[in-house]
């Protein structure tokens, strides 16, 4: 069953009908000695429901383990393990069961376009009249290879940092984790402290820091340097300031700087060069749902049920790492570690396999030819944007974040608190 679902992914099909017939043809030829799937899609369909999606996960787990334990220090890049964390909405079928049990997340373009409608026919409220059920992917990425690395599903309306303070524990010693602006926040920083997991992460004007010498800091001049990050929250909690380091990525190619925390004090361990690197590389988790949804044909889902949704999202997640690991194992093979591959040509690749392992026509050295399914590399002479399109909101960079001068009434707190966290 689990070889069937990993290969619909992989086949080509305008249904699950014909991608469920192509993946059991393949699975039979791969083990014509084992009992062989169920004859329809509604059968498999049916016994895939009744599988745990606990058992998925334990597989995800178990894969998780052997990437690590095959590529070990390869997943290295100037000393860092750097894994990225996104989300991403997922569009599923306005069945009665989703809507009501997904419901719409808010926000958005599905919820622009119904007041724009309700606007025009001279209504009051939107509200409840265009539901779109979704889901809400999280999922991170080890930057370096491209590899998906684990992930949580929820509802369309779920929270991201909460996903995020989840995947914590999938992340091996020595990580880095880069992240944008949307997990700025004094919480979040607790926890990936608490689990000991070293961040850098891009901050807003949303945030407000203050400065070691408590006094007001110029940000014209600012480059390195470290700042405590202290909210109302944590001070009414009488929690101790947090000391982070406040870095500005200056770039000639952006119009705008780049504002990142980070857990790592040391400027050794962690150089303003080297963070702004690291963020750049952070496009690699935008790609990795560009892939998802694009090449692997999932902007929408096609189950119908909440229990074939959950299922259909971590058997497409699962069969796209392992598709990725040939890839990168491949390379690695070659000696082309530092080289990023192609998803498509994998996906290309690999369905050619699955063809001629039909045909019987099987040949050895699969690894070797996954490893010269390269990505192009090519300079960028333009914007990557090449026209407005519409409906979609324009971008506008984070401004700098806040630093300001400790009150008199908040400097004994302060020192209070920095006493109390240094004798614990």
């Amino acid at each position: 069953m689990l070889l069937v679902l990993l290969s619909m992914t992989w086949c080509a099909g305008e249904s699950q009908a014909e991608r469920f017939e192509m993946a059991r043809g393949f699975v039979v030829a791969l083990n014509p000695k084992r009992k062989r799937p169920g004859k329809t899609v509604q059968g498999f369909q049916m016994a895939l429901t009744r599988l745990p999606c606990s058992l998925l996960r334990f597989v995800a787990d178990r894969v998780r383990a052997g990437l690590l334990a095959r590529f070990g220090s390869q997943l290295d890049s100037d000393g860092w393990k750097v894994f990225g964390c996104d989300g991403s909405r997922l569009r599923c079928p306005r069945t009665a069961e989703l809507e009501r049990r997904l419901g719409d997340p808010g926000g958005g373009k599905a919820k622009a376009k119904a007041k724009g409608k309700a606007k025009a026919k001279g209504k009051a409220k939107a509200k409840g009249k265009d539901k779109v059920p979704q889901v809400w992917l999280t999922a991170l990425v080890h930057l370096g290879s491209g590899l998906p690395w684990s992930w949580q599903v929820g509802k369309g309306n779920a929270s991201e940092r909460n996903h995020l303070a989840r995947l914590l524990p999938t992340l091996p010693a020595g990580a880095l984790l880069v992240a944008d602006a949307g997990y700025q926040g004094d919480e979040l920083a607790r926890t990936l402290s608490r689990h000991g997991a070293h961040f850098l992460i891009r901050v807003s004007s949303q945030t407000t820091f203050y400065t070691p010498q408590r006094r007001k800091a110029d940000l014209g001049r600012w480059r390195d340097g470290e700042v405590y990050y202290w909210p109302t929250e944590a001070r009414k909690a009488k929690l101790p300031p947090l000391k982070v380091r406040l870095l500005r990525i200056r770039s000639k190619g952006c119009k705008h700087d780049v504002w990142l925390i980070s857990s790592v004090l040391a400027k050794k361990e962690l150089s303003l060069a080297t963070a702004g690197k690291f963020y750049r590389m952070r496009w690699e988790n935008e790609g990795f749902f560009r892939t998802y949804k694009r090449t692997l044909n999932e902007v929408k889902l096609s189950s119908r049920k909440v229990r074939g949704i959950h299922r259909e999202v971590l058997g497409a997640l699962l069969a796209l790492q392992v598709l990725l690991a040939q890839g990168a194992q491949g390379r690695l093979l070659l000696g082309q570690k530092q080289t990023a591959g192609s998803a498509r040509q994998l996906l290309l690749g690999a369905r050619r396999e699955m063809e001629a392992l039909a045909r019987g026509k099987v040949k050895a050295g699969y690894l070797k030819r996954a490893g010269q399914c390269l990505r192009e590399r090519r300079r960028r002479s333009s914007g990557k944007q090449k026209r407005v399109w519409p409906g979609r909101q324009d971008h506008k960079p984070p401004k700098p974040p806040r630093i300001r001068e400790l009150a008199d009434d908040r400097k004994v707190l302060f020192d209070q608190c920095l006493e109390m966290a240094s004798e614990e």
